[in-house]
């Protein structure tokens, strides 16, 4: 008989059981039972009935009578979060508790879905701002409004007055579908494919108010335009419509899903499908309640459509999308090349009509209540009813007639917008920072606007376009990792061991030439207050050693990592 070998005497070990993974709080799934006090939140009471408790109760008793998941959690559906502290430096942010954090004022944000604006709804806004506001106004990447140091006693208030001119607050924030951007020259511009506008109004008037898509994951981001320049920053939307020509159908639009920035960012994917601009809204509604049954509820940082996607794959989504929301087959579509030019609408362009439209910067879209208040006067005595927000922070007037255009530019120009900006002031965006979000590491805003100042006294203007953005934190609310030049706000420590403000630098990020997210430089960080002196280096390196025809964004994938630094 052979030896048993000490493989054959060893007893054969058990296998261990397959570690169960974890529900991921999809509702189709995993069932509702909440996974986390946010879910509990959302399910103990509906967060839109605090609205309600706002008039009655709070505004009555003040900001100590609210209780902490309203004003934390609840009253985030209705456009209002507390602002950051003053005395609270950002060294701090991380370590304290949000509640720890807040003030007792707010932050207020004002819908403009579509960027539709005129110069009634600007005074009014104005107003407001001047009044209960202390006159802070600053136009967002979202075609929105943002006013600050709100009193709970004063927005029953605001409410009426928006009200009165067709705006809101409610679903400004919150688990919820935020404003929906949209061309802010649809119907008029030439280069348009196709205008979306009544897509949108479907959704605000028929779709919007559904209770059952009140609760979501988290929140859920659309852009829906026509407009060839694609002018709606799409690639990093949950959903996207863009303008699509198809060979036998003619004008609708592409689908797009799964995009968003923050620390996991990811571009959308298209569906491969084309969309006429009828059945628009219904597939919106049918991508929305994918997210709200399927989406990620048990863990915040995951509950975004992104990951679903990621996880899915487009195809797969797509079926689902088909089979268990539309209960038919989207027509396959051609992919829309990238429009490589500028997507902004500064300056002066034609209108279908044979009139004209004009766009003009506030830098980084800041501007006060009176300023708001004086743009409304100028539109008023050139009788333009239209005017629009953007996604770069643009205000566009519709309807100028052509020997209004020199004039109407003069105007707004001795109001503090600027009709022929240089690059710099064109390009340059920032997200809220440490001045007023809880969020924030460091301030950005003021230090935007006295970067462009600082470029132009250095550099004049510059002959192609830079996308610069600061951003107080890693969530990439003015999309930094698609920006020339992001700057991502962190502490760091200088020469002397000190801590204070600085930036992570990211070079190269891109949506309209071949869109992706750039070159982050390893371990190089740049203090706030020499800021300026490491843009003006970079762009001298870029204007020294670049090919002809070159973008900036292209010179920084070849070029030595020492002309980055």
């Amino acid at each position: 008989m052979a030896p048993t070998t000490a493989t054959e005497a060893r007893p054969a070990r058990k296998a261990r059981p397959a570690r169960a993974k974890k529900p991921e709080g999809q509702w189709k799934i995993d069932g509702t039972t909440p996974l986390n006090r946010d879910e509990e939140v959302k399910q103990e009471d509906p967060a839109m009935d605090v609205r309600r408790r706002v008039i009655d109760v709070y505004s009555k008793q003040g900001f100590a009578a609210i209780p902490e998941d309203d004003v934390l959690k609840r009253f985030k559906w209705l456009g209002i979060y507390t602002q950051r502290r003053q005395d609270l430096g950002g060294e701090l942010t991380g370590q304290l508790e949000n509640y720890e954090l807040s003030d007792h004022y707010f932050m207020m944000r004002v819908r403009f879905d579509g960027g539709l604006a005129s110069p009634a709804r600007l005074r009014a806004v104005g107003e407001i701002s001047r009044d209960y506001a202390r006159s802070t106004a600053d136009f967002t990447d979202r075609q929105n409004i943002q006013l600050h140091w709100i009193r709970i006693e004063d927005v029953p208030t605001i409410w009426e007055k928006l009200e009165s001119v067709g705006l809101t607050t409610l679903m400004g924030c919150g688990d919820v579908p935020r404003v929906i951007l949209g061309s802010p020259v649809a119907g008029v511009a030439v280069d348009e494919v196709i205008d979306a506008t009544p897509a949108i109004e479907e959704i605000q008037r028929d779709y919007l108010p559904r209770e059952d898509i009140k609760n979501l994951p988290r929140k859920f981001k659309t852009a829906i335009s026509g407009n060839s320049r694609q002018d709606v920053t799409h690639e990093v939307q949950d959903v996207a419509f863009i303008g699509s020509e198809h060979p036998e159908h003619g004008p609708g639009f592409e689908v797009l899903v799964g995009g968003g920035l923050s620390t996991n960012p990811m571009l959308a994917q298209s569906l491969g499908a084309w969309v006429p601009l009828e059945k628009v809204p219904e597939v919106w509604y049918g991508v929305v309640s994918i997210f709200r049954d399927y989406g990620y509820r048990r863990l915040r940082n995951r509950a975004r459509l992104k990951f679903l996607v990621a996880e899915w794959g487009v195809e797969k989504f797509r079926q689902v999308l088909e089979g268990e929301y539309l209960g038919y087959q989207l027509e396959d579509g051609p992919r829309q090349p990238i429009n490589p030019g500028n997507r902004d609408h500064i300056g002066i362009h034609p209108q279908r009509d044979g009139r004209f439209y004009l766009g003009v910067k506030p830098t980084v879209g800041h501007t006060t209540g009176e300023q708001l208040i004086a743009i409304a006067d100028v539109a008023e005595r050139f009788g333009i009813e239209r005017i629009r927000t953007t996604a770069d922070k643009e205000l566009i007037f519709l309807d100028v007639e052509r020997e209004q255009l020199g004039p109407l530019a003069a105007a707004l120009d001795e109001v503090g917008l600027y009709s022929n900006p240089s690059e710099f002031r064109r390009g340059i965006i920032s997200c809220t920072g440490l001045e007023f979000c809880k969020l924030a590491h460091v301030t950005t805003k003021a230090r935007a606007i006295e970067l462009v100042d600082d470029l132009e006294d250095r550099l004049g203007d510059l002959d192609v376009p830079l996308k610069i953005a600061l951003n107080g934190c890693p969530n990439a609310c003015a999309r930094t990792q698609v920006s020339d030049i992001g700057l991502k706000g962190q502490t760091v420590t200088d020469a002397d061991g000190n801590r204070v403000e600085g930036f992570q630098v990211h070079l190269g990020g891109s949506m309209s030439l071949d869109p992706n997210f750039g070159r982050k430089l390893k371990g190089h960080k740049v203090i706030a207050d020499e800021l300026g002196d490491y843009v003006v280096r970079v762009v001298n390196n870029y204007k020294r050693e670049r090919n002809d025809g070159e973008q900036f964004r292209e010179w920084v994938q070849r070029a030595d990592e020492e002309a980055l630094k």
